[in-house]
């Protein structure tokens, strides 16, 4: 839910920036599919079929993770996929070392206000002896505050990722400032400008 509400603020801001949505269309990712897909059934397990159990709800949601790492291994060239396949391997790693679920630390379940949901499945909970804790979820939105839940470095990683993918797509005054930093930092190779400098300065005479 925070990763989607994350997607829905990154797109508000664009025109906000100078950018336009319209850009989006010459978007091209390939195998779309597989990432809208593994969102969908994320979702579906998570907030839908919650009582599916806990032994299948794990095995479907690492095989979503599956999906998300061959889409982003197909679209690796894009801007923001970096920070994006990074967030999913953090977040993989932490869920792979516990056996299918994403842990939770004491201090961000007891801030979120959630609760445990017995043998219901759960993308994310306090489990004993939790492996790779620094991976999962130590973040949390208070209880107090609207959207509530905890979440991950990883998930830190996939909302900034998300954000540079689209504003460079939608060419927004941030995106365009990047890219004009990163052309005046190409340093001339030592040597060239005074080569440069001095044949000027023949043609010149």
């Amino acid at each position: 839910m925070i990763l989607l509400v994350a997607f829905a603020l990154t797109l508000l801001s664009v025109p906000l920036c100078g950018g336009r949505l319209s850009r989006l269309g010459h978007l091209h990712l390939r195998h779309s599919w597989l990432i809208v897909s593994a969102l969908a059934i994320q979702t579906l397990v998570i907030s839908v079929i919650p009582g599916i159990g806990a032994g299948p709800g794990n095995a479907i949601h690492l095989a979503t993770y599956a999906m998300a790492a061959v889409f982003l291994v197909m679209n690796r060239t894009l801007p923001g996929m970096p920070l994006l396949a990074f967030g999913s391997a953090a977040n993989l790693a932490a869920i792979l070392a516990n056996g299918g679920v994403m842990p939770a630390s004491a201090w961000a379940t007891r801030v979120s206000g959630l609760t445990s949901p017995g043998d219901e499945f759960a993308n994310s909970r306090m489990v004993e002896h939790p492996h790779l804790l620094f991976l999962g979820d130590v973040f949390a939105i208070p209880e107090a505050w609207p959207l509530s839940n905890v979440f991950s470095i990883g998930d830190v990683a996939l909302v900034i990722g998300g954000v540079i993918l689209i504003h460079s797509t939608c060419e927004t005054r941030f995106a365009r400032a990047g890219r004009a930093r990163s052309v005046d930092a190409v340093d001339v190779p030592a040597g060239l400008t005074p080569a440069l400098d001095h044949t000027t300065s023949r043609s010149a005479r």
